[in-house]
């Protein structure tokens, strides 16, 4: 393991294995980015001297592509690890106590896919239990819709019940008003660093030099108005009103150890979507609801891997554009309390949870605060994290 002088920070999961980058600032400073060093953040404009780091996003740096981000991370990394470093990074070492973390990113475009085998099949049986749960393409292609970057929020923002259009279970005419089952859905976001030319497709080999990182997603969904305007464009209203993202990027040189061979894929995908390296990644992801864990979902079991999902998405040639961020979709596996989302855990609302405090839940219910957390292995051998995602439901005005 590489470790850091910095003291408890290998200990938590932010030592010099991990270096995930953020956006920071102090009572009446100016945006600047950093990495988290333990429970500090190392202002990167100070001790690199480079003033692209004072700057209120991470687009900058990301544009810079990978050569960049891999000797900056070198860089960082051996000032943090070699004591002859100290003297450079201390003075510039600030507790995360006297700061404010900001979005890390300006988010270009969003999309979100479907790359669970069980969370697409769960999503099948509950909607259309007399048809096969799975349509025909899935199996051939990730699939995935078109977000709105505009509603991709920070952790800690507070999430607005959402109004909408919904049928009553019994049929007839719709309702407008607000959502009666709101829902969330854990997943694992990449972060487009090298931005492309119109017409220009990526090749899955090419996945590494232009994704800088990951993050952690919740897609706050709202399950009865997404059920009732599915039909035939797909998820719009149910699903645009907010998307949460974690507050550090975590590079994807941070990954490396974490990296698995993809789940067997049958049939085989067409050669334009075959896999040319390992870019399965086993991380550990936990739900929680009002502090209590109701769900673990591995990533590790994603029938798509996000080499996949990118090539996909340029496979028309459209542009990729520093920002963009794309997901994976609900992240589930088989067993219990391993599925992504309150819909599956409870089946529709026909199975409620039991919480360990007293009650039980079908969907959130305002003022539930659901946070989302994520660790993986890293290169030195011990646990990095991904931080966590966290957000509280809030009344509606509808």
């Amino acid at each position: 393991m590489t470790t850091t002088w910095v003291p408890g920070a290998d200990d938590i999961g932010y030592g010099a294995d991990n270096l995930p980058y953020g956006v920071f600032t102090r009572p009446g400073g100016a945006p600047r980015v950093g990495v988290r060093v333990g429970d500090h953040v190392l202002d990167l404009a100070a001790a690199l001297g480079d003033g692209e780091f004072f700057a209120p996003s991470l687009n900058r740096f990301m544009s810079r592509g990978s050569t960049a981000w891999r000797a900056t991370r070198a860089k960082v990394s051996g000032m943090l690890s070699a004591e002859k470093g100290r003297g450079a990074a201390e003075p510039h070492l600030i507790p995360l106590s006297e700061v404010e973390l900001r979005p890390p990113f300006d988010v270009a475009d969003y999309v979100d896919f479907s790359c669970s085998l069980e969370h697409a099949s769960n999503i099948g049986r509950i909607f259309w239990p007399e048809d096969p749960p799975l349509e025909p393409n899935w199996r051939h292609l990730p699939v995935g819709y078109h977000g709105r970057a505009g509603t991709v929020v920070p952790s800690g923002t507070a999430i607005v019940r959402p109004a909408g259009q919904r049928c009553p279970p019994e049929g007839g005419t719709p309702v407008f008003g607000p959502s009666r089952r709101l829902d969330i859905e854990a997943e694992l976001g990449f972060v487009v660093g090298t931005p492309t030319s119109l017409g220009r497709t990526v090749p899955v080999s090419d996945f590494a030099e232009h994704v800088f990182g990951a993050v952690l997603v919740n897609d706050w969904s709202a399950r009865d108005i997404h059920a009732w305007e599915q039909a035939p464009l797909g998820p719009f209203l149910g699903t645009s009103f907010a998307t949460s993202i974690s507050p550090w990027v975590v590079p994807l040189d941070a990954l490396g150890a974490a990296r698995i061979a993809g789940r067997e894929q049958s049939p085989a995908p067409l050669p334009h979507l075959e896999r040319v390296a390992d870019w399965g990644l086993d991380v550990a992801l936990r739900i929680e609801l009002n502090g209590e864990t109701v769900s673990r979902p591995p990533y590790s079991c994603m029938y798509w891997t996000p080499d996949q999902m990118l090539a996909h998405l340029t496979s028309n040639g459209a542009v990729l554009r520093t920002g963009d961020l794309y997901a994976s979709g609900g992240v589930s596996g088989t067993g219990s309390a391993r599925q992504g989302s309150l819909l599956e855990l409870t089946w529709n609302g026909a199975e409620p949870l039991s919480l360990e405090g007293g009650g039980t839940r079908t969907f959130l219910e305002d003022g539930d605060t659901v946070t989302i957390s994520g660790t993986a292995r890293g290169m030195g051998g011990g646990i990095i994290s991904l931080g966590a995602v966290t957000g509280t439901v809030q009344p509606g005005n509808g």
